[in-house]
């Protein structure tokens, strides 16, 4: 360590006992264990922990809420979907059988008209 004045080994002694001196002093002028201001400090610092630990378990009693709600909300709306899906199934059933049913329907009509057609010529021809 130089400095700008020449210090001897004395005086670098000196400032050295004299700078543990210090501190010695400020650890000793600590508050100790048992002072009421650190005992004050302490209770504030555990009531703003436990404040701290309150807010943060209702954001998480929050979160869990709005989970649950996402989730009831999208199982409704799979089963409104599913319901829908169903009723389209059976809808586009039903027409199918309708179209088979109609088409069962126009076929013996004009089976029944070709017989009559049929009967009326052997008819004719007796």
């Amino acid at each position: 360590m130089r400095h700008a004045s020449d210090n001897g080994f004395a005086d670098r002694r000196k400032a050295a006992a004299e700078a543990k001196q210090q501190l010695l002093k400020k650890f000793a002028s600590a508050p100790k264990a048992d002072d009421p201001e650190l005992a004050a400090k302490l209770a504030e610092r555990q009531a703003n922990a436990a404040a701290r630990e309150a807010r943060r378990a209702e954001r998480d009693r929050l979160k869990q809420e709005e989970n649950e709600r996402q989730l009831a909300e999208a199982a409704a709306l799979t089963a409104a979907a599913e319901v829908e899906a169903k009723a389209e199934a059976t809808a586009r059933e039903q027409a199918e059988r309708d179209r088979i049913a109609r088409v069962v329907a126009d076929e013996a009509e004009r089976k029944a008209e070709r017989d009559r057609r049929y009967a009326a010529r052997k008819a004719r021809q007796r």
